[in-house]
Parts: structure tokens; C-alpha cells; sequence
């Protein structure tokens, strides 16, 4: 038992307990206060009584690891922590708002899906940046903060894929809450991101029809028809549901997870760029599949297991790639060249999703002086002349997009494109040097200084001035 006992007053650790927000069957939340700073914060508590579950206080020291490698506007902000010997508990940041369990009940009208769906896509990029899966992702264990950001809350399954597995050494048994368990968690992995790309599909499915897409089962062999059964598609539940929607709903929940979408970014991206999914005979479904293809599944899934993620974690060997195209003067040798610098670096990168982007400029005064025709018939001709440029560079359609921008700041709107889609790499081209660009800057430098991730500008060897052009 622990030598302190939280209680309303009492002061630990530069700490002062206020007042018990919550008491659940694993522990304690108490309302506390910074006593140098006045900052109010929350504080967490185990239960270590006789006779307790050992894996809530396992649960808890996996939570004590990962919380202060924890950065960034998606979890709470970590503020200490105690130990067993005393008071084991963990400080963290007051979330001011509420879990998205509280915010809505049944079915959510489709464009709040969409969009929330978007936000907890970008946090959960950003927390398996950081090295961690979740493991445990419902509307229950997400928070949003005034601003909109999503919070995630209850690491106490999660996994660092840099720190010792505690709960694995613990027990082979499934781990999480069953409406959103995926397959291979059923099977006791624990390493794979994609898991919270499943259970991100069951959030949404259940946010658009008001019902869990595998019911909520509660023994071993409940869970386990998770490995051949299939839900009832979305369109069958809500004729509503745009085909799009369906199509990444039933992807996120592909038993295999080599169907789902590698990355979080990559399901953000397909979320934000409905026009650009190429649509499957999923988006058609309105029926679960037939119960003779179930019952040739289930015998299959007493015999084979899901193949084993390898190397490198998805989040990091499946990047969002933009090419950003300069279309202004057709396909000249910078564009060549850009082609071919573009080749070597997806080649290095087979799993990587496209987007091939170029810049219309809505300025009546630009640095090419640039007349336009009518604003829609350009769009149409630039976005016509964007895919036949990256035709040889195409192998898969299912992973390519291509976007044209209209702005009047080029090098902005290349920037917000690549913060606003969690782009990984930009392979962009670099005109020759003039005086206006000189004196403004060129299209870039500025994304160099700029972009939220790795850019590679490709430039063509400027000749001498005595050289013939």
C-alpha cells in the first residue's frame, strides 16, 4: 500500500490536491494546483490495493514511461510524477473540455464526421512520429481542446516502439477495449501503427451509423470473429453516406493490415481529398458478404495468421511525397530534370503516397507577367497539362492525386499545401536567377525556409555569360 493517501489539501511534491474528479475501477483523477505556479492540473492515481489486478499497475507504469517522451499539442502536458513508495501518480495538463464520448450520442451528421475524423488522424501522425501506438483509441480516450486540437488521453496499452513492452512480458492476451480491438491485437501484436488506423475506422463508423461495425463482444471467441467476419457496410445503415466515405471506412477496417491506409497522414489526406480516392467495390457495398465467403474465411483463420509487420514502422516507410511543378513555360529542361530527380526519389520510396501539385496564379501582376484565360478553363488546362507531365512517373493510380492551386503567393500556398497534408518531402524545380527574383526571393528558397519537412529543389547548371544560350 501506498505511504501517502490522496486526499483533498494535501500537498505532495509541490502539488496541492483540490478536489477528486473522478474514481473508476483503476484509479483515481484529482484536480490539483502547482503551488509555485498556480497552474491547475490533473493528477492520476493507480489502485494498489491486495488482491488487484496486476496489469493496472503495470498499466500504469507503461503510462509513467511514455508520458514524459510525450510532446506537442496532442497529449496532455506532462508535469511530473511519483513513486511507488510513497504516492504513485502522474501530473499532467487540465484538458479544458470534454471527451468526444460526451459530445455527440447516435448518428453524426456527415460533414462533423469527416472533419473530425481529419483532426484525429493529424494527432494520431503526430503521435506515431513520436515513436507510440495508442492501442487503445475510442471516443472516450479523445479530447478536444478550445482550439479544435485533439487530445489523447490513457496510455496505460499503449506501446513505444523504443521501450520495453511491459504488458506484453506480462500476458499474451488481447489488449484493449473490444468495439475497437483490431485483428492483430486480437492475436497479441502490439507493434503494429496501423491497429489505430482500425480502430480510427471503427470510431467513424460508429460516429455515422450509430453502431459498432463488430458489436461489442465479450469473450475470446467474440473477438476472434473479428478475423473473418465483415460489417454490415456504412451505405446499408446510412443511405447518406457518400461512396468516398464508405470506401475509406471499410478500408480502415480491412482485417489485413496491409489493406488499411499505411499511415494516419495518408487516411488524413484521403479525408480531406474525397474527388481524389479511386473508388473499389467497396464504396458499392450495401450488403455484408455472402455466408459462404465468412464461413471459407473462418475456416482460413483457424489455420493462417496475419502476416507480421517487418522493418521499419509504417509511419516511416509509407511518406506523403509532393512534386510541385512549374507549368508556366510547358515541359522544359527544368522540367526534365525535375521529372528525373522525382523518379530517384520515389523509387527509394515504393510506398509512398503523390501528390502532384502545381500553382496557378490568380495575380493580375506576377513575376512572369502571365496573362490567364477564363479562371475555370485554365484550372482545367493546367490541371490537364499537370497529368501529362507526371504520366511516366505514374505506376499506380490508387496512390497519386494532383492538385492545382490558385493563389496569388506561389511559395505560400506550396507551404500551407505541405503543413495542412502532412507532406514528408517536396521535390520542386529552381528557375535561373533574375533581378526581380533577387529582390523578392525566389519561389524556392522560401519553401526551403518554410516547408515542415525534408525539400529537395532540383537546379539546372546556369550557363557563363559568354556561353551561347
Amino acid at each position: 500500500m501506498p505511504a501517502i493517501r490522496p486526499a483533498k489539501g494535501l500537498e505532495l511534491d509541490g502539488f496541492i490536491f483540490e478536489s477528486r474528479l473522478h474514481q473508476g475501477g483503476m484509479g483515481s483523477l484529482w484536480r490539483a494546483r502547482n503551488a509555485s505556479t498556480g497552474e491547475m492540473l490533473v493528477i492520476k492515481i493507480p489502485f494498489l490495493g491486495d488482491g488487484e489486478d496486476a496489469s493496472t499497475i503495470v498499466g500504469f507504469e507503461v503510462e509513467q514511461m511514455i508520458m514524459p517522451r510525450l510532446s506537442g499539442p496532442h497529449v496532455p502536458r506532462f508535469a511530473g510524477l511519483g513513486d511507488f513508495n510513497r504516492l504513485p501518480y502522474i501530473a499532467m495538463e487540465l484538458i479544458d473540455g470534454v471527451t468526444l464520448a460526451d459530445k455527440h450520442h447516435g448518428q453524426w451528421p456527415i460533414d462533423d464526421c469527416v472533419a473530425t475524423g481529419i483532426k484525429i488522424a493529424k494527432a494520431l501522425q503526430d503521435l506515431h512520429s513520436q515513436n507510440v501506438i495508442h492501442l487503445d483509441l475510442k471516443p472516450a480516450n479523445l479530447m478536444r481542446r478550445s482550439n479544435g486540437d485533439i487530445v489523447f488521453v490513457d496510455f496505460g496499452l499503449s506501446r513505444h516502439l523504443q521501450l520495453p513492452d511491459l504488458l506484453a512480458e506480462e500476458t499474451d492476451l488481447p489488449m484493449g477495449s473490444a468495439p475497437y480491438m483490431a485483428p492483430e491485437q486480437i492475436l497479441g501484436r502490439r507493434t503494429d501503427p496501423r491497429s489505430d488506423i482500425f480502430a480510427i475506422g471503427v470510431i467513424l463508423y460508429e460516429w455515422l451509423t450509430g453502431e459498432f461495425p463488430f458489436g461489442n463482444p465479450k469473450g475470446h471467441g467474440g473477438l476472434r470473429q473479428r478475423l473473418w467476419s465483415d460489417p454490415t457496410p456504412p451505405r446499408a445503415l446510412r443511405p447518406d453516406c457518400p461512396a468516398w466515405l464508405q470506401e475509406i471506412i471499410l478500408r480502415c477496417l480491412s482485417v489485413d493490415p496491409d489493406l488499411r491506409y499505411p499511415t494516419a497522414a495518408q487516411l488524413c489526406f484521403a479525408l480531406q481529398h474525397p474527388d481524389q480516392i479511386r473508388l473499389t467495390d467497396l464504396a458499392e457495398k450495401t450488403e455484408r458478404d455472402s455466408f459462404g465467403a465468412r464461413i471459407s474465411r473462418f475456416f482460413k483463420s483457424r489455420t493462417a495468421d496475419l502476416p507480421s509487420p517487418v522493418g521499419i514502422p509504417p509511419v516511416d516507410r509509407a511518406p506523403i511525397v509532393m512534386i510541385a511543378v512549374d507549368l508556366t513555360h510547358g515541359v522544359d529542361d527544368l522540367a526534365s530534370a525535375l521529372r528525373m530527380q522525382a523518379r530517384a526519389v520515389l523509387e527509394t520510396q515504393p510506398n509512398a503516397r503523390i501528390a502532384f501539385v502545381t500553382v496557378l496564379k490568380t495575380a493580375l501582376l506576377s513575376v512572369e507577367n502571365e496573362s490567364q484565360p477564363d479562371g475555370h478553363n485554365a484550372y482545367v488546362q493546367r490541371l490537364i497539362e499537370l497529368k501529362d507531365w507526371a504520366r511516366p512517373l505514374v505506376n499506380r493510380e490508387d496512390v497519386v492525386s494532383y492538385h492545382v492551386l490558385e493563389a496569388v503567393d506561389v511559395a505560400a500556398a506550396l507551404i500551407e499545401y505541405a503543413r495542412h497534408n502532412n507532406v514528408d518531402h517536396i521535390v520542386l524545380g529552381a528557375r535561373g536567377s533574375s533581378t526581380v527574383r533577387r529582390y523578392l526571393g525566389s519561389v524556392s528558397s522560401q519553401v526551403v525556409a518554410q516547408a515542415p519537412c525534408t525539400v529537395t529543389v532540383v537546379r539546372l547548371k546556369q550557363r557563363a555569360e559568354h556561353e551561347p544560350a
